[in-house]
């Protein structure tokens, strides 16, 4: 697999570009070739293109970060891939159902209202029969 392999000081960043098996990590330092350098800053490169070249036809596959600077830089042909992770929208649908619900419960609060109204009259009457 054709990989970065960060190096640099923090916040500081540069890459190699390495050739390795897939299933180790770059941050070992057991690669099988140097490709080549990136700095994503000042946008240097170097690289060694016929060796790149080389080892995608001998069947190394490049991430794909590697594939877009490729492209960019016009070693390999093809579409970019895109490495963004993809945004989720919101909802749409989820906004319309909270609003029935406040008009449900604002309905019964409004006829024990009602009732209290009525008993407080009815007690009201009843001293007024007394009295009489």
């Amino acid at each position: 697999m054709i990989r970065f392999q960060r190096i640099g000081r923090t916040n500081d960043p540069a890459f190699r570009i390495v050739l390795l098996e897939k299933e180790r990590a770059a941050k070992t330092g057991r690669v099988n070739e140097r490709l080549g350098t990136y700095n994503p800053r000042s946008k240097a490169l170097t690289l060694d293109a016929a060796r790149v070249k080389e080892w995608i036809a001998k069947g190394a596959q490049p991430t794909d970060s590697i594939h877009n600077l490729l492209i960019s830089k016009g070693v390999i042909e093809g579409k970019k891939i895109n490495v963004l992770p993809k945004k989720t929208l919101p909802k749409v649908e989820a906004a319309p159902e909270p609003a029935p619900v406040p008009e449900a419960t604002a309905e019964p609060a409004v006829e024990p209202a009602e009732e209290v109204v009525s008993e407080a009259s009815a007690k009201e009457e009843t001293p007024a029969e007394v009295k009489e």
